[in-house]
């Protein structure tokens, strides 16, 4: 008696999903900073269809007191009926001051048609 056994499974590990940056339209920050406070930064940002949701922020110091931002998003890979539809989402940050200067806040707009990357500042004095 020969017993055959024949197993098959696919092995996909690819993801199926990968980080895009979303453009922030928008941020509300207060008129000043405390030092040692700490701050909820409230972003809004365009959620450009139904496959991308949002993962998180990317705050860069770029010098002492200078912080690019960047909001990072998820894009579903394995569906095919995304909505196409853009909508405008709310997120927020924690962010402590840790420095008596004035913060300047660049935020992540998008590129231009020459692939620079494009930024709206905010400074915050810390009295």
């Amino acid at each position: 008696m020969t017993l055959l056994l024949v197993n098959s499974c696919t092995n996909d590990d690819a993801p199926n999903f990968h980080f895009v940056p979303l453009q922030i339209v928008s941020a509300e920050l207060p008129e000043f900073f405390s030092l040692n406070q700490t701050y909820q930064i409230r972003v809004t940002y365009n959620k450009p269809d139904s496959c991308t949701s949002f993962s998180g922020f990317d705050v860069t110091p770029k010098d002492v007191t200078v912080r690019n931002v960047v909001l990072i998003g998820t894009k579903r890979t394995d569906q095919e009926n995304c909505d196409e539809t853009s909508s405008e989402e709310v997120a927020t940050f924690g962010f402590e001051v840790q420095h008596f200067q004035t913060y300047i806040f660049r935020f992540w707009q998008g590129e231009d048609a020459n692939g620079e990357q494009k930024y709206f500042e905010v400074e915050v004095p810390v009295i």
